[in-house]
């Protein structure tokens, strides 16, 4: 597949110096000296309080390096991809950030990071340092247990704890802090993909109509395979999945986005968590946005914490990492009356067998050749145009019985206000504006030429730029003296005509010229086959 690297060996290293030249790192710092130590941590620390370090494999970013920062975390260990830190790494960051308050240690329960994290501990002791270590294991997925893996409910445990070192407190009461919300938070994860850690030979073990509930942020396979299925089926499985194990508490639930998903669809997750059994009892939302990720990985991971004040008072706590999403109350939208709106249907509905009849083959002739004009359009644009057009007709057909079809002129009007108002796209707009200007004209063919010289000055396309005007325009001409049969004939040779024409207008414009020849424009191309139907039928 492809990705953004260099070498798998530098790529830890690389986007930690990146990270650090953001606007969102200009706050933090980094060790240097070994090639494979690699810390990040804040510049303003001063020792005083109680030090907070965590930290783990690299791949699930922001985690952990983007929570460095006032009220989480003072340092970050970041390991190789997917692999614990090593103990001079883990060392270092502590003598580092340790005064005479102490630190404490958040790992995560996996061998290798216990192991480290563990060593490193007990040799900064050896050395006069106070330090604590943690364990968290939130992920429900093998059961509460020895086993249990620590995922993105660390986050949560960063922030408490982080907000009691804050505080000034001691390193016995925020080490108890971040043992009471370990013991309290829970996760579970569910994912369409597995990931890949850059291995060329990498092979997914899901095949298009498999999920897994319950896999591991490293890939680990997760208890349970799934049918893919929508989206508000999913998230009620992993939502009730997780509701076994929380105590009957209010809870404040954390959405974390696993690396791939779109911001849309992480949004639309929230709404489908509204809708399940998790819902009633939650009182806070925290997310969606990803948190602990697990690279590319096409999946979310939700995690639930009690309802207590003393948590929800450090999760409300502003913090300086850039990360962090925030605390809000969880409670149904609020919404406001939509203002009056002129009317669609101002005209009562009349009949016209022809017209009715021209207009309903149109809109199956476009709705016919959606996929094939979407296909046409994925070539030089986003893949939409037939959609639209499509989606144009379907609004048509559905109130038809509504259109006052015996008057070209109260029909054009009509047409213009329905499309406005329901019509997607550029396209569906221009047509608003065509039909909508028509509809001032008494005589039909003289509105369509007036409605098509305000659709130009709107749209700002011309004759000869390569879009449906270059098929519109001979097309409405034709219309003046002649039949419906000549006008697809002009709309045929103008949409012909487009595919050697530079691009000065739409999005076809933004395409290199070689990527263009001997493609016709989508729009064009449409009205083309929209006309040869429809002049098939008299």
């Amino acid at each position: 597949m492809k990705r953004f690297y260099n070498h798998r060996d530098t790529l830890v290293a690389e986007g930690i110096d990146g990270f650090l030249r953001s606007s969102a790192g200009y706050h933090l710092c980094r060790l240097e000296g070994h090639d494979n130590i690699h810390v990040v941590l804040r510049k303003d620390w001063d020792k005083s309080k109680v030090a907070i370090v965590s930290g783990g494999g690299s791949g699930h970013e922001p985690a952990h390096a983007g929570f460095v920062g006032k009220g989480m975390l003072t340092a970050a260990v970041c390991g190789a991809l997917f692999a614990s830190p090593n103990v001079d790494a883990i060392l270092a960051a502590i003598l580092e950030v340790t005064g005479d308050a102490g630190c404490l240690l958040i790992v995560k329960n996996y061998t290798g990071d216990r192991l480290n994290f563990g060593l490193a501990a007990e040799q900064a002791r050896l050395l006069g340092k106070n330090v604590e270590l943690v364990i968290v294991a939130d992920d429900i997925a093998l059961g509460r247990g020895p086993h249990a893996r620590g995922i993105a409910g660390t986050i949560l445990v960063q922030k408490i704890a982080g907000y009691a070192a804050e505080t000034g407190v001691r390193l016995t009461e925020v080490r108890q802090v971040a043992t009471d919300a370990i013991k309290a938070t829970a996760s579970l994860g569910l994912s369409l993909s597995d990931v890949n850690v850059y291995d060329p030979e990498h092979k997914t073990r899901l095949n298009e109509e498999e999920g897994e509930l319950g896999l591991g942020i490293h890939g680990e396979p997760g208890t349970e395979r799934i049918s893919v299925d929508k989206l508000d089926v999913l998230v009620a499985k992993a939502a009730n999945t997780l509701t076994k194990y929380l105590t009957d508490s209010r809870q404040a639930v954390m959405v974390n986005m696993l690396g791939a998903v779109p911001v849309l669809e992480a949004q639309a997750i929230v709404d489908a968590l509204s809708k399940t059994s998790l819902a009633d009892r939650m009182d806070f939302l925290i997310g969606p946005a990803p948190m602990m990720t697990s690279l590319d990985m096409y999946g979310f991971s939700l995690s639930a914490v009690p309802v207590q004040p003393d948590f929800i008072e450090a999760l409300k706590s502003p913090v300086e990492p850039w990360a962090w999403p925030g605390i809000a109350p969880f409670r149904d939208i609020q919404t406001k009356p939509t203002p009056s709106l002129p009317d669609t249907f101002v005209y009562k509905p009349s009949s016209d067998s022809y017209i009715e009849n021209l207009i309903t083959c149109g809109a199956r002739i476009l709705i016919d050749n959606e996929k094939d004009l979407n296909a046409l359009d994925a070539q030089i644009g986003d893949g939409d145009a037939g959609s639209t057009f499509a989606e144009a007709s379907r609004v048509i057909l559905k109130d038809i019985d509504r259109l006052p079809l015996a008057s070209p002129q109260e029909l054009c009007e009509t047409l213009g206000r329905l499309l406005a108002r329901n019509a997607g796209g550029s396209s569906g707009v221009l047509l608003s504006i065509m039909f909508a200007t028509a509809g001032q004209k008494k005589a039909w063919r003289e509105g369509l030429e007036t409605g098509l010289e305000r659709m130009q000055k709107y749209g700002g396309a011309s004759l000869g730029d390569r879009t449906m005007l270059d098929a519109l325009f001979p097309a409405i001409a034709a219309l003046q003296t002649g039949d419906l049969k000549q006008a697809a004939k002009a709309a045929r040779e103008g949409a012909d005509a487009t595919c050697a024409m530079p691009a000065k207008a739409g999005r076809a414009a933004y395409i290199p010229k070689e990527q263009l020849r001997n493609i016709p424009d989508p729009g064009a191309e449409a009205i083309a086959r929209l006309l040869e139907g429809l002049s098939k039928l008299t």
